[in-house]
């Protein structure tokens, strides 16, 4: 039995049994409690370590050593949780509280794969070769040690040490630096004095880094839509070769605590096999950027098709403002209906499954959400927490759909509001950029409000550094996942050469200001309005309104930078409206060819 114990513990990762007891006891001070039945775990056979070799064992009670001989066995052997409560109930008649903590610590430990029981430095995943790290901010380097040990961290000529922390963490920041590379990163690991836990210096290397520009993409199915289903994949994966342009992909990860490290493979060199299952919308972003400013891009896609804002957002941040209270109470409603969400899923797959076998077409149901991916923070526990140690350049955004229910819509720019203001609380790099896409047209159900939606995203604007991309007008009535993802990582990256690179160019399609009631008409002012036009034809999809807010077709004209608009249904209109509607007909734009957002003059 000592033998196969001393087995298991090889087979977790530890080197021989002497490494596995300096461990424990260096870092979790186990004293007298692992002496006492390091014999069972580690085997009696296993040199230096046999009771009769350990005149501290020689002082434990026969009766001590019988229960921990029977303990470690069951729980070896029978490692189900049952017999495991059994096993720690029965200790607890015998052991005092603080010897059976340990004791238990040990055992769990014990039983843990080789890297949780490690004792060397680690770094987090989003930290590798090929990476980019952001030029003209710290370089910041952290992760896990055991308590106590030196770290030190070498880039571009530049070394600076730590010790980890009395939880095992350790952070480092390196001086800013231009745009370059590549560059190499090592990490070094120093020797624990006597009796610790490394016996040698360890050392960590990544390579082919780069400094350049760091932007994270985030949203549900249109942003996390692939490369190689875009309208023109066929054109462009085959040219996505661009050792400049380096692409970190996070796995899906909802999570009820924040994270520490994130479910990614790390970073990758932009090829058409790792641009193909890519998010199209980033990708281009990212070309376009590294073709305008001139410097290496890293896009990191953290995104979950069908998921809603507040997933995305801090469980505290949405905590601390009460009119955000519904989302709490529609959360709950959801886990009380789960069960029978399952049942409906399993009952509908069986009729799935009978359709193929008769040769019938698939039966169509309505789309469940994955529950856990609706959780007020959980995606930004899971997905996102871990990237915020990571400096950035800024946030590219598309999402919105799954929260145009009617009872969602209007408190979209609130949840909205908190993520943005929130996401740049946690990065600690200041307001930086945050740019998004106001959702497109579909025709959806009656039960969703895309044009609320629309208008809540136009509000957010009120936010300082932060853009809108109008899709309007390269939308599907037909399908929610359009495929031209061009032009909008296009209009994307044109705000971020306006708002984050300093460029003078118009990045925005004309956006309401203001109406002014003329008589009978009323005129609409505009911001980014140079080259107003009507695409096209004659100027379509304006409404107005009388004191009634009964709103009716109108006529519009364009004057100027300015739009005049009259009907002979409101001979007093108080309240103009544009593009209302999930999928509307509408045509105006400036001379950049960027559209008119959607939107209405009624509060």
């Amino acid at each position: 039995m000592g033998r196969k114990l001393g087995e298991s513990a090889a087979s977790s990762g530890i080197g021989n049994a002497d490494q596995l007891v300096r461990l424990l006891q260096k870092t979790f001070h186990l004293e007298i409690a692992f002496d006492y039945f390091s014999p069972f775990l580690l085997g009696h056979e296993l040199p230096g370590k046999g009771c009769a070799e350990n005149p501290r064992i020689e002082k434990c009670s026969q009766q001590h050593r019988e229960i921990g001989r029977t303990v470690c066995s069951v729980i070896f052997i029978f490692p189900e949780s049952s017999t495991i409560r059994w096993a720690w109930r029965l200790l607890g008649y015998v052991l005092p509280v603080r010897l059976l903590l340990n004791l238990r610590t040990m055992i769990l430990l014990a039983l843990l794969p080789g890297a949780a029981v490690s004792a060397e430095v680690t770094l987090p995943k989003i930290l590798s070769s090929h990476m980019v790290v952001q030029r003209d901010l710290p370089v910041h380097i952290w992760g896990l040690a055991p308590p106590g040990q030196g770290v030190s961290v070498t880039f571009r000529g530049e070394t600076h040490s730590t010790k980890a922390g009395q939880l095992g963490r350790w952070s480092i920041y390196l001086s800013p630096g231009v745009a370059g590379g590549p560059f190499q990163l090592i990490v070094q690991g120093a020797p624990m004095a006597p009796g610790g836990t490394s016996a040698s210096a360890q050392t960590i290397t990544l390579d082919d880094i780069l400094v350049g520009d760091v932007w994270v993409a985030s949203g549900q199915s249109n942003m996390e839509f692939e490369m190689r289903k875009g309208a023109t994949a066929d054109e462009d994966l085959p040219r996505a070769a661009n050792a400049r342009i380096r692409l970190l992909t996070v796995k899906r990860r909802a999570s009820e605590y924040a994270q520490d490290d994130a479910d990614t493979d790390g970073w990758a060199t932009s090829t058409p096999d790792t641009a193909k299952d890519f998010s199209a919308v980033a990708w281009y972003f990212a070309r376009e950027i590294e073709e305008r400013e001139h410097v290496p891009v890293g896009v990191i896609d953290a995104t979950w098709g069908g998921t809603v804002a507040e997933a995305w957002t801090r469980l505290a941040a949405l905590g601390e403002d009460a009119a955000l209270a519904p989302l709490f109470v529609s959360w709950g409603r959801m886990t009380e209906h789960e069960s029978d969400a399952l049942l409906a899923d399993k009952e509908e797959q069986q009729q799935i499954e009978e359709a193929k076998a008769q040769g019938k077409p698939e039966p169509k149901f309505p789309w469940h959400p994955d529950l856990p991916s609706w959780g007020p923070g959980q995606l930004y526990n899971g997905m996102i927490a871990p990237l915020t140690p990571f400096p950035i350049r800024g946030v590219i955004w598309y999402q919105g759909e799954s929260n145009s229910q009617l009872v969602r819509a209007p408190l979209y720019k609130r949840i909205f509001s908190t993520l943005i203001e929130d996401w740049r609380r946690q990065w600690g790099v200041g307001d930086f950029p945050f740019l998004y896409v106001q959702i497109s047209s579909f025709t959806s159900t009656p039960i969703e409000d895309w044009a609320t939606l629309r208008e809540q995203q136009l509000k957010t604007l009120e936010l300082r550094n932060t853009a809108m991309a109008v899709t309007i007008d390269i939308g599907n009535p037909d399908n929610v996942h359009p495929t031209d993802k061009v032009d909008v990582g296009l209009r994307l990256a044109r705000a971020a050469r306006a708002l984050s690179y300093g460029e003078s160019i118009e990045y925005s399609g004309p956006i309401y200001r203001q109406a002014t009631p003329e008589g009978n008409a009323i005129r609409v002012w505009f911001d980014h309005t140079q080259g107003l036009t009507a695409k096209g034809g004659a100027l379509t999809g304006f409404e107005i309104a009388g004191v009634d807010g009964k709103f009716s077709p109108a006529t519009a004209t364009i004057e100027g930078a300015t739009v005049l608009v009259t009907s002979p249904s409101v001979s007093e209109p108080v309240f103009v409206r544009y593009g209302w509607a999930n999928s509307p007909q509408c045509n105006l734009f400036n001379g950049e060819g960027l559209p008119a957002s959607p939107f209405t003059s009624e509060k």
